[in-house]
Formats: structure tokens, C-alpha cells, sequence
């Protein structure tokens, strides 16, 4: 029996491996940064709808914007000893994009897909990124249905029609479409800044639900689980189903979060932005190097999820 269920689990994590989405997202380029220590991945939520019927783009309040952009733009960085990292890189951050001039950051993925986004990220960094995740709109949506929801608490309410949300301030369980709303809203004073904060906060909440034993020890919710994941998700060709499991368990392990820091608001030819400044570049010298990031250096204040 012992034989038989060592053979089964490891043939289910081949055949999960099988049926991941993959994409040749991190290629060779000259200028390209060398290994930095640590493991770095690129985790991208997009606004692509192109899987979504009439029906659940009614549903999830997604709207009908044709194409696909980068709604979320995460580093998740495990330097080779301490915690785990989550950053958010703001969307509205003027960055070089190479052969495209200067632009917003989510522009990258429009004009060049996975692989412009990893050099542009690259590029302002010099990180070099080891893996990439991506996932839209009606996946991340299937996911946290499939571990059940997951509980979030809110400082205050949050009503954004546009978002198809309307949420009560407390302590409450959100099924995968609120969850969506909530990752996607801008309606607050800070808008961008804020809404960074409180995906760190649902991405964590959400690993830690998917890596608990209420789920991982229920083949009801495991399952479910596994195939949602693995439809939602597209990763680098090089990237395994062992890949990401690594990455949940170091997101479920009480990260530091934290935004890249900026330089503060500019205006430009995409209109409001945020700048890079030498805090940027500081930042990401710690993470080239593999230490520790000054508490200075460390944002994770003015979302609404506590």
C-alpha cells in the first residue's frame, strides 16, 4: 500500500508537470545580468480575458478591454538565508523599455509579452530572474474558489462598482470573484500604491490557505486545487510543477513585503507617473547582493486588507 501511494503521488506530480502552460519567457540577451545570489521569480497577474465567456466577464466585472496587460508585477526574491521576499513593482513606474523608449512598466508586457517584461525588469534591476508565473483574471478567480476562499480583514469597506465590489469592513470569507475585486481595485486616495499593498496581503493569505492542511490533507480540495492551478497558470519553459510548489510554501512562510521604492509622482508622456530614484537603485542593490534590506528602504503600509 505504502509502494502503491509513493507511485501514485509521484506520478500525479509528473502528470501536474505535464499539463502546466509554458512559455519561453526568460531568454538570453546580451547585457543580460549574471546569477545574483538567491532565487528570484517574476510573478505576473494580467488583464487578459481572451479565456472568458460573455457570461463571466459579467460575473467577475472584468469589462471588455481587448488584449492583455500587467495588472500585477511581483519579485519574489529568496535570498540564500532569512525570509523570503514579496516587492511589488508599482505598474506606474517610468522605466526604459529597451527598443521602446520610456514608459510605464506594464507597458512592457503589451509591447513584447513575457520576454520584454523579464528584460525590462531585468534592466532596472540588474536581478537576474530564475523563474516566471503568470496568471489572469479568470484563473486566479477558479484558484480561490477551489481552496474554498480565503479569509481576509478589512480596515474599512470598500465599494467599487467598477470592480463589481461592494465589501463591509471586518473580518470575512471571499469567494474567488470578490477576491478578484479586491486585487484589481484602485478606489482609494493612493490608488495604485495602495491597491499593491493589499495584493501582497491576498497572494499571502492565499498561499497559506493553499498550503494548509485543510486543503493539501482534502484530495476534495487538493484537487480542485491542482487543476486550477495548473490551467490558470503559464511558466517559464524551463519551470516545473516542484518550482512552484517551492513558491508557495516561501510565500506561506511570513514574507517581508514591501513596495520598490520611487522617487515620487512625475508627469510624462504616459501621463501620471512614478519615478525612479536613487532609493530604487539602492533597493535593488541589496537584493543583487543577497542582504538585507534597511527597515528605510521597507513599505507595506496604506492598503486595506490587515
Amino acid at each position: 500500500m505504502l509502494l502503491l501511494f509513493v507511485v501514485g503521488s509521484i506520478g500525479l506530480v509528473f502528470y501536474y508537470d505535464g499539463q502546466l502552460h509554458r512559455t519561453d519567457a526568460l531568454v538570453a540577451y546580451a547585457g543580460r545580468p549574471a546569477d545574483t545570489p538567491g532565487t528570484n521569480w517574476l510573478v505576473v497577474g494580467t488583464d487578459s480575458r481572451a479565456d472568458l465567456s460573455e457570461e463571466q466577464r459579467a460575473e467577475l466585472s472584468t469589462g471588455d478591454s481587448e488584449g492583455s496587460r500587467t495588472d500585477t508585477i511581483m519579485l519574489v526574491h529568496k535570498p540564500p538565508s532569512g525570509s523570503a521576499m514579496l516587492i511589488s513593482i508599482p505598474r506606474d513606474l517610468y522605466v526604459p523599455i529597451p527598443g521602446q523608449g520610456s514608459h510605464k512598466i506594464n507597458a512592457a508586457y503589451s509591447l513584447g509579452g513575457p520576454q520584454l517584461l523579464v528584460q525590462t525588469v531585468e534592466q532596472l534591476s540588474d536581478v537576474h530572474i530564475d523563474h516566471y508565473a503568470e496568471i489572469g483574471f479568470g484563473g486566479f478567480a477558479e484558484v480561490v474558489d477551489a481552496v474554498g476562499g480565503i479569509t481576509i480583514c478589512l480596515d474599512q469597506p470598500v465599494n467599487d462598482p467598477k470592480a463589481g465590489l461592494n465589501l463591509r469592513a471586518g473580518c470575512q470569507k471571499l469567494n474567488g470573484q470578490q477576491t478578484l475585486g479586491l486585487v484589481r481595485t484602485r478606489a482609494f486616495p493612493n490608488a495604485d500604491l495602495a491597491r499593491v499593498v493589499n495584493q501582497r496581503k491576498i497572494l499571502s493569505a492565499l498561499m497559506d490557505k493553499a498550503t494548509s492542511a485543510s486543503v493539501l490533507a482534502n484530495p476534495f480540495r487538493a484537487i480542485p486545487f491542482a487543476n486550477g492551478s495548473v490551467d490558470a497558470l503559464t511558466v517559464d519553459s524551463g519551470d516545473h510543477i516542484w518550482n512552484l510548489a517551492g513558491l508557495a510554501f516561501a510565500l506561506s512562510g511570513n514574507p517581508i513585503t514591501t513596495t520598490v521604492p520611487n522617487a515620487g509622482n512625475v508627469y510624462t508622456d504616459d501621463g501620471d507617473s512614478l519615478a525612479v530614484g536613487d532609493n530604487t537603485e539602492e533597493f535593488f542593490a541589496h537584493i543583487r547582493a543577497g542582504t538585507a534590506v534597511p527597515d528605510d528602504l521597507l513599505s507595506d503600509s496604506g492598503g486595506v486588507v490587515g
